[in-house]
């Protein structure tokens, strides 16, 4: 496959092949100008060789260091500004600044090709100069020299003092965190130093041991405790709060003799109800003897058992009556189960302090390993700041010692002398004219890409899909280019043939466009950025994809500013319809039109051009027109202008599902591409469904298949099919 970027050229290359021819012209008028210039006069080059001098004998690392990068020194450090100014104010040299830079040269030793364990071979640095004037030449090569050398030596003296520097920057603050790592760490041993000692020892696991024996006998303890309880209630009949109102109650003398009085009082009404009606003044005072006894003994319960009557519960008398009667033995056992119960009820609070204690204990145990590894990196830390803190003192003594050992890494080996004599020859015209030809051909081939660059259309499939990408729309389709010349769809672009290769791409489209974001897609309107990118040609062809599916399909020409296409599938529109348009599209039967060469097709066709083309989509008979094709088809294509020519596909975008941008390659423009795209995604009104590739440069598998002749309509003579667009042969000559 042809890389796109080819394809662009290629593309550029036919549009812009003039550059080409005008870049030979430039390029050989160049070359026979060259030609003709005069002969340069004569050149000298003078040479000097410096040495790299080997480090001396030397008592610190630091300045073993600084001699050896001494000899690394570079082009632009040895011909530094300051060599050159210096060069050129000494009064025995007549060059400028600006001269010596030019015309001097460096050419350092290679140590790329040395081999690892071979000795250090000795290194020259050759001092070069090129001039007409082989006497000033000398003069000017032997004052670089020396002023190469001192440069050398000033650049070692100041890496050294750069060192020194530097170290005494960083010492106090490498001091303050090594002072600052030592008190975390006796701060850390003061906190921490006890728990961890606790748990070295033994004392922590022993206090959690001992913890839990502890538990283990309070459990054991109120086991026990439990047991005489559900003895004691067994035997009394009686829960450790009703034993306590029972024995309470038993023991106030109070309470006994109100019940004495209240079983006395009881006795003697029994033996007056014989004789005596109950209405009877004795019997009279006798209840009411009875009834405040009974009241009596019911405060008096409440003061016993609940605090003075203020939270005793309401007890009837009868029942305070049965509750006090415990005899002396029962009270004994009540006690004795109230005992128990506090007892049990204070080992279950220390049963539960003893849990928060033990919790405690393996917390901090728990916690050791994490105090441990603390004081270890605390001790570690230390230990880092202490080593790099005593290395940086030994490096600020060694570069102190170094101070006395500093020279420059360069020194004379060899004086200037006169290396070579260049006399310029004039090539040959022929080779001159040639090489200018030659040039202007690689100059025009660069003009014609920068051109195809900066023309801001999108040349291939590849562009559009990645500028559609970047927006975030959709790729519904890309549908290959139509050879309007093509025996297998009968010489049209419209793809009424059963058996034509390029129904699988539209029926691909098709089939993308059933369901986008969980909404059903049944009517769809077609539209474009600018004229000529092949949107009315893909409304037919996805049309006839439908139908082809078996989808009761119609296709809406609501391009009303251009002439119908229907024609080319055999449906001649009704040149009367012009007239009355308005009841044109207000009478279905007569705007829909059955398409007899394509089964399930209908097609409602255009009667354009109108002037009136914005009224006609805005009408009530349009609206009414599409809502009654929702209902009556499976599938409604409808064909709109240009977003870049008017705005009838935003009046009509309401009545439809949502739009499909319709792209082409050499045809799209990019601006206008992402105006089109901005305009319909960040307004809530429209819907832009996505976006297809029509025209694009993929295969197309062929099969030989013979396909029967279309019907015809008999009061309709079939025009010449259109193509795809009037420029169809030059994207045919473009894609090829």
């Amino acid at each position: 496959m042809t890389p796109p970027i080819v394809k662009r050229y290629f593309i550029a290359l036919s549009q812009y092949w003039f550059a080409i021819p005008i870049g030979m012209l430039l390029g050989g008028t160049g070359g026979f100008v060259f030609s003709e210039m005069p002969v340069a006069p004569p050149n000298y080059r003078i040479d000097g060789v410096l040495q790299y001098t080997r480090p001396p004998v030397s008592f610190s690392q630091t300045g073993t260091a600084i001699q050896t990068q001494g000899q690394s020194l570079t082009k632009d450090l040895l011909l530094a500004p300051n060599v050159v100014q210096a060069v050129a104010n000494r009064p025995e040299v007549q060059e400028d600044v600006r001269t010596i830079r030019t015309k001097a040269n460096v050419r350092l030793p290679n140590r790329e090709n040395r081999r690892r364990g071979d000795p250090e071979p000795e290194l020259f640095a050759t001092v070069q100069y090129q001039t007409g004037d082989p006497n000033q030449g000398l003069v000017i090569v032997d004052a670089l020299m020396q002023e190469m050398v001192e440069q050398s030596r000033l650049l070692n003296t100041a890496r050294l003092r750069s060192i020194i520097d530097e170290i005494n920057k960083r010492l106090p603050e490498v001091t303050a965190e090594l002072r600052q790592a030592e008190q975390q760490l006796q701060q850390f041993i003061r906190e921490e130093q006890t728990a961890i000692l606790a748990t070295q020892t033994g004392q922590l696991p022993a206090a959690i041991t001992g913890t839990q024996n502890q538990q283990r006998q309070i459990r054991l303890a109120i086991e026990g405790i439990e047991a005489q309880m559900r003895s004691l209630q067994e035997r009394l009949g009686l829960s450790p709060d009703q034993a306590y109102a029972s024995a309470a109650l038993s023991a106030d003398p109070i309470i006994g003799d109100l019940r004495a009085q209240i079983y006395r009082n009881e006795s003697q009404m029994q033996f007056l109800s014989q004789s005596l009606r109950p209405d009877h003044p004795n019997m009279v005072e006798l209840n009411q003897q009875q009834q405040m006894l009974t009241q009596m003994l019911q405060q008096r319960a409440s003061e016993v058992i609940g605090g003075g009557g203020l939270a005793a519960p309401l007890r009837s008398g009868d029942q305070i009556r049965q509750d006090s009667s415990l005899d002396p033995a029962r009270q004994q056992l009540a006690q004795n189960l109230v005992a128990l119960q506090t007892q049990r009820d204070s080992l279950q609070q220390q049963l539960q302090a003893s849990l928060v204690t033990e919790e405690e204990l393996k917390r901090q145990y728990a916690a050791l390993p994490n105090k441990q590894m603390e004081q270890a990196r605390l001790e570690q830390q230390v230990a880092l700041k202490k080593t790099f803190y005593d290395t940086m003192q030994a490096k600020l003594i060694d570069a102190q010692a170094a101070e006395a050992e500093t020279a420059s890494s360069l020194t004379l080996a060899q004086a200037p002398r006169v290396a070579s004599e260049e006399i310029a020859q004039p090539l040959p015209a022929p080779i001159l004219l040639a090489a200018g030809v030659g040039g202007g051909f690689v100059a025009g081939a660069a003009v014609v890409f920068l051109l195809g660059m900066l023309a801001g259309t999108l040349q291939t499939m590849e562009d559009i899909r990645s500028a559609l990408r970047d927006r975030e729309v959709n790729l519904l389709g890309i549908l290959p280019f139509i050879d309007a010349f093509d025996p297998e769809v009968d010489g049209e672009p419209i793809i009424a043939s059963l058996h034509s290769p390029y129904l699988e791409s539209y029926e691909r489209f098709r089939s993308n466009l059933r369901s986008i974001e969980g909404k059903a897609v049944k009517v769809v309107l077609m539209t474009s950025t600018i004229a000529e990118e092949g949107k009315t040609v893909s409304a037919y062809n996805l049309a006839i994809a439908a139908a082809r599916a078996g989808k009761r399909t119609l296709l809406v020409e609501a391009d009303l500013r251009s002439h119908s296409l229907a024609r080319a599938i055999k449906v001649a529109p009704d040149p009367a319809s012009t007239l009355e348009p308005f009841m044109y599209y207000g009478q279905l039967s007569e705007c829909i039109r059955l398409v007899p060469s394509v089964e399930n097709l209908y097609i409602v066709p255009s009667l354009g051009p109108h002037r009136q083309a914005a009224a006609l989509l805005e009408s009530s008979e349009m609206r009414q027109l599409l809502e009654d094709a929702r209902g009556r088809f499976d599938f409604v294509v409808v064909d709109s202008p240009a977003l870049s020519l008017c705005n009838d596909a935003l009046l009509l975008e309401p009545l439809t599902d949502g739009i499909v941008l319709v792209t082409r390659p050499c045809f799209t423009a990019d601006s206008m591409l992402a105006e089109s795209v901005d305009q319909l995604t960040e307004s809530e009104e429209f819907r832009l469904l996505g976006a297809i590739i029509n025209g694009a440069d993929i295969p197309v598998k062929r099969l030989p298949v013979v396909e029967p002749p279309m019907a015809t309509v008999e009061s309709v003579e079939p025009p010449k099919a259109p193509t795809q667009s009037r420029h169809s042969e030059k994207q045919k000559a473009k894609t090829r």
